[in-house]
C-alpha cells in the first residue's frame, strides 16, 4: 500500500514525483540527495545542489468534488492502463540545471486530474527543496510511518505539504 499526497507518490521505501515506475520502468524518485530518473535513456540523477528550478508542468487537475471517491479508482485504472498500453496521464518535470534544461516525463498518479490547491503546493515544496529552505527527509520519514495507511483525506494531505515545506 502507499500514499498519494499531492504529486508525490510515498511509500515505506521512496517518495516519487506522479506515479510510482510503471511496468516499463519509467519514474522519477524524489531523494534526499536529489532526484533519480529512470526512464529510455537510463538512469540519470540530479543533486538538489545543481538545480536552479524543478516545474511539473502539464498536471492534470479536478476541482475537489468528488476527488476522494475517485482517488482509489483512478490510480487502480492508471496502472491497469499501463499493462493495456493505455497508460496514465503525461506531465513533465522541467529543470534548469547548472548544466543547462533537462526535462523527464513523469505520469500523473490520479488519472482523474489533482486537486489544484494540492499541485500548487507540491510545486512550492518542490521549490523549497531546490532552494534547500525544506528537506525531503520529512517526506520518506512520513512515507516510512504512515503511508500504508492509504491516501488521507484533502485537508490532511494539503496539511502534509504545508508542514513539509516547514522542515
Amino acid at each position: 500500500m502507499a500514499a498519494m499526497v499531492g504529486l508525490f507518490w510515498v511509500t515505506p521505501d521512496a517518495v516519487y514525483v506522479g506515479s510510482p515506475p510503471n511496468a516499463i520502468g519509467v519514474g522519477v524518485r524524489l531523494t534526499a540527495d536529489g532526484l533519480e530518473a529512470l526512464d529510455p535513456d537510463g538512469h540519470r540523477a540530479w543533486r538538489w545542489e545543481g538545480l536552479r528550478s524543478a516545474v511539473v508542468e502539464g498536471v492534470p487537475s479536478e476541482s475537489p468534488a468528488g476527488r476522494t471517491s475517485k482517488l482509489l479508482g483512478a490510480v487502480v485504472s492508471a496502472a491497469i492502463g499501463t499493462f493495456l498500453g493505455e497508460g496514465p496521464p503525461e506531465m513533465t518535470l522541467r529543470m534548469e540545471t547548472v548544466d543547462g534544461s533537462q526535462e523527464v516525463t513523469v505520469y500523473s498518479a490520479a488519472a482523474g486530474g489533482y486537486i489544484a490547491e494540492e499541485a500548487r503546493l507540491s510545486q512550492e515544496l518542490l521549490d523549497r527543496f531546490v532552494a534547500g529552505t525544506a528537506d525531503p527527509r520529512a517526506v520518506e520519514v512520513w512515507g516510512r510511518e504512515h503511508s500504508l495507511e492509504g491516501t488521507p483525506e484533502p485537508s490532511a494531505r494539503q496539511a502534509l505539504l504545508n508542514t513539509w515545506a516547514q522542515v
